[in-house]
This record gives C-alpha cells, structure tokens and sequence, in this order.
C-alpha cells in the first residue's frame, strides 16, 4: 500500500506546470536580453554579481560554485569566458595551494554596472511587475522554502 505513488491533483499539476513554464520564460527572457545588451549569458552575469557583493571582490571557486549552485566544471567554463573578456581573473590563495579565487577586474565592475539596470528592468518586467504584492510574498515564501528544504 505504502508503494502506490502519490499522483498530483489538479491544482497541484497546474502549479507544477505554471513553475515549469514560468521558470523557462522568465530564464529565456533574461538570458536574451543580457547577451544582447551586455554580451554575458545569466551565468556570467550572476558571477559577476556575486564577486562584486563579496568582500575585495573575491570569492573561493568552491564558494562561488555553491552560491550559484553550479557546478565546479560549469563555474570554470563560464570563468575561462569572462577572463578572456577581462572581467575577471583567478587567483592562487596563497594559504592553500589547491584554493583558487575568483576575483573581478574593475571592468567587470563596470560591465555590471553597464548591465545592471536593463537586467533589473526586465527582471520587473517578466516577473516582478507582474504580481500584486500579495502574490510576491506568496512566491517569495513558498520558492525560499523549496531552496531551504533542498538545501539542507
């Protein structure tokens, strides 16, 4: 009896499919408008992010993998793009020879200024703007705790 699965009502196939096609699209739309207007893909753009929010614009390569929540050889393929591009650089930690840190350059600073706002303007557009600010805590609550869960 234990064994027999548990299918999906109605309501919770729609969720299921509207997070589906909503994830797709908004992550279609994102991407597209960053390699137009900035030349970076949402990997590139989010790593970038995440080394100007951190402290000397530095992370570990491990560190930076998690936040992302990618993977260590996908990091190093979209880090190998963004040296050629001279937006950032990795550097040896010099208190452990297998540490290597991921470092923004000042103009993958200015390219994530340069980028910024038409990122945020369509975040806006594809989601953000679209909830009432009831449906934003709603997604907002239920999305982080989907990530806590799977975090753990």
């Amino acid at each position: 009896m234990g064994d027999e699965p548990r299918w999906l009502s109605d309501q919770e196939m729609t969720a299921w499919t509207g997070f589906l096609a909503a994830s797709a699209l908004v992550e279609r739309r994102i991407d597209h408008q960053l390699r137009e207007d900035a030349g970076l893909s949402h990997t590139q753009y989010e790593i970038l992010v995440r080394l100007s929010a951190a402290p000397d614009g530095s992370l570990r390569m491990t560190e930076l993998a998690e936040a992302l929540l990618n993977s260590k050889s996908g990091l190093t393929y979209q880090m190998t793009q963004l040296e050629k591009a001279g937006l950032t650089e990795r550097r040896s930690c010099p208190t452990d020879v297998r540490g290597v840190f991921a470092v923004l350059t000042d103009a993958g600073r200015a390219k994530l200024e340069q980028a910024a706002p038409g990122h945020v303007a369509v975040v806006r557009e594809a989601l953000i703007d679209v909830l009432t600010p009831e449906q934003l805590a709603v997604l907002a609550d239920g999305l982080g705790e989907v990530a806590r869960r799977l975090r753990e």
